[in-house]
């Protein structure tokens, strides 16, 4: 059976407002969100799964996602509360709560929270000092969210956590903390050294102590350390001072012999003298 024209003109408008009442259907994933615009006004929002929209009527200006968005910014350079510039580069997370204030009481959401951030990074920087700032990352980083969580949340936006990722700072600056680190470490090395060497002397008055009121210690651990030296070396030569009664050795002879060989050297030269 043949069509007209005019079934086939009529044929085509039905197809095409079919295809126009079916545009009016639109699939939301689980975490979207879409305000819809009836002749200019807020009419509520919908979503997610299968939502419709009334062509021409009707209009969806933005999908919102409701999931933590992460946003990078850094701040310019900054001067901290003891006047040292620095480079913040900051993560920021945020959620959107209330799809309805992100779209009626702020123009671009994003773009807004992104510079909210910055601005105020820029200020909580300047009530800490460098120190602070480098290791207190933390607390700054909550500082900053609680302010930043106060502006967005008339936006329906909620910020979750500000961390600061790195401070860099300049490099002349670099070189000083460098070198005030090489200071603080010779400086612990040297009180360490002087702390060592006053619980040594300690040791040693206490030893000197027993020694005086133990003889026999004194002997053994004089006898100890020939026997140390005699270890060390390769020969069988050792140096021992004449005087050794005062090392606590007279009762092994030895003082004894020392002074015979002195008085026969005294001798030998008297001798020489008077011839």
């Amino acid at each position: 059976m043949a069509f007209t024209a005019l079934e086939g003109f009529l044929i085509f408008i039905l197809i095409v407002i079919v295809l126009i009442l079916l545009s009016g259907l639109h699939i939301l994933k689980e975490w979207q969100r879409a305000p819809v615009l009836t002749l200019g006004r807020f009419a509520g929002i919908k979503g997610p799964g299968i939502i419709y929209v009334t062509p021409f009527i009707s209009k969806i200006p933005i999908v919102i996602s409701t999931r933590v968005q992460a946003q990078a910014f850094k701040t310019e350079a900054t001067f901290t509360n003891d006047n040292v510039p620095v480079n913040c580069d900051s993560v920021m997370y945020y959620q959107v709560i209330d799809p309805q204030k992100a779209i009626l009481n702020i123009e671009n959401m994003v773009t807004a929270t992104s510079l909210s951030a910055q601005t105020t990074l820029r200020e909580v920087i300047g009530k800490y000092s460098f120190d602070d700032i480098l290791s207190e990352r933390e607390k700054v980083g909550e500082s900053a969210r609680e302010i930043i969580d106060q502006k967005t949340e008339h936006w329906g936006v909620k910020v979750t956590a500000v961390e600061i990722r790195d401070v860099i700072v300049p490099q002349s600056l670099q070189e000083a903390m460098s070198r005030q680190a090489s200071a603080e470490r010779e400086r612990r090395s040297r009180v360490t050294l002087a702390l060592a060497e006053v619980e040594a002397a300690q040791k040693m008055v206490e030893a000197s102590k027993m020694y005086a009121d133990n003889p026999s210690a004194l002997q053994l651990r004089w006898m100890n350390i020939l026997y140390e030296i005699g270890l060390e070396g390769k020969g069988t030569l050792m140096m021992i001072p004449a005087n050794t009664l005062t090392a606590g050795i007279s009762t092994f002879g030895i003082s004894e012999f020392a002074k015979a060989q002195a008085d026969k050297f005294t001798q030998i030269s008297d001798d020489k003298d008077k011839k």
